[in-house]
């Protein structure tokens, strides 16, 4: 079971003030940072660097390893511990799914389906980048992502969040995803009358607001998850309090040297954010790999993944 802290009526408002000032930022071209800086994005110009890349790896002969390892996604599992999480919690299974970018490889979504079926979870909580562009048309992507949705459902719901790849037109298509958006607000989770409460912004990649950081200024609550699309609101959502974080974007450098340090990992905060577990102050933060790629459908020393995060009380 789970509640919206605000009602249905003033989500709905929120909603639109939200999608105006998105829509103006996708509009305009510039990318916004928590930092504070305006720039155009450079994604043309990344997106032609891939292509030489990709060029290079077929005429050596490695592109089709490459392809090959974008389609051997991992399971991850992982249990953490935390003294603080309400009894009825003890044991919750958390599917983590981030950077589907459903579109880029034919048929992934009959591959993650396939990885996702035999699991057993009690939430699953989505981080964002759902399509492979960052502009143009999404539609294709409803079809796939409508039938992922029937293999994610859980009893205490499906959370999404939106990344630098996706659009505020997707919110539109809320009820046919099947997932439940989440827009810089929380919901509670309730379970045998205990609460714990997740909280999920838009993207501050590229579209960073300061209603980002208000959201995340939440009290009352014995153990909080914070949901977004990047590590950089992590600092925040530590000094509020929160008890994992959960995000994406970095792929984890997708292509990465032997000893898995990533080439590029589009983030700005640090090494230990790249990918896997970290920790600020009591914190624990999870950076997904994602399952998906981005720019070209390669993967070197860097398997996409699904993740199993299994909360247990105690120290």
């Amino acid at each position: 079971m789970y509640n919206f802290l605000d009602s249905t009526e003033a989500r709905r408002g929120k909603h639109i003030i939200w999608a105006a000032n998105r829509s103006v930022m996708e509009n305009i071209g510039f990318t916004r940072r928590k930092s504070g800086k305006k720039s155009r994005s450079h994604w043309d110009l990344f997106l032609r660097v891939m292509r030489i890349f990709e060029f290079l790896l077929k005429i050596t002969g490695n592109y089709h390893k490459g392809y090959g390892n974008a389609k051997n996604i991992k399971v991850n599992e992982l249990s953490l511990k935390y003294p603080n999480l309400p009894d009825a919690f003890n044991g919750f299974r958390i599917l983590h799914l981030s950077d589907l970018h459903i579109d880029s490889i034919p048929g992934f979504t009959a591959m993650l389906i396939e990885k996702i079926k035999p699991l057993k979870f009690d939430i699953c909580l989505l981080t964002g980048d759902y399509r492979r562009d960052r502009a143009g048309s999404f539609n294709h992507i409803l079809k796939p992502l409508k039938i992922l949705s029937k293999y994610i459902q859980a009893p205490s719901g499906v959370f999404a969040i939106l990344g630098n790849h996706d659009t505020y037109l997707m919110a539109q298509y809320e009820k046919e995803s099947g997932m439940e958006l989440l827009v810089n607000e929380s919901v509670e989770i309730i379970r045998e009358d205990q609460k714990i409460l997740i909280t999920g912004t838009d993207d501050p990649f590229d579209f960073y607001t300061e209603s980002a950081l208000i959201c995340l200024e939440t009290r009352g609550y014995d153990f909080k998850i914070a949901m977004v699309h990047t590590p950089e609101m992590a600092n925040w959502a530590s000094a509020n309090k929160y008890d994992l974080y959960l995000c994406g974007h970095t792929h984890g450098g997708q292509i990465c040297l032997k000893d898995g340090f990533p080439l590029i990992s589009h983030q700005f905060e640090g090494k230990k954010f790249n990918h896997g577990l970290w920790n600020i102050g009591k914190m624990t933060g999870y950076t997904s790999r994602g399952a998906g790629v981005s720019g070209i459908p390669i993967r070197f020393n860097c398997p996409g993944e699904i993740t199993i995060i299994n909360l247990i009380n105690g120290r």
